[in-house]
């Protein structure tokens, strides 16, 4: 929980401080990168596990 408050204070500075649109764009994919890839990553295991499941 403390992780995140902190995480937030600092994209709260690198939006005010950002230089152009780019700048925030990139802000933005790396602060919703890591949360894709894990859904991408619950999605696979499952999709293996249900196909394991019903090859059994």
């Amino acid at each position: 929980m403390l992780l995140l408050l902190i995480q937030q204070a600092t994209i709260d500075e690198k939006i005010k401080q950002a230089p152009d649109n780019g700048y925030l764009i990139g802000v933005w994919i790396g602060y919703v990168l890591p949360f894709v890839i894990l859904v991408a990553l619950a999605w696979l295991l499952y999709y293996r596990a249900k196909k394991r499941r019903n090859d059994l």
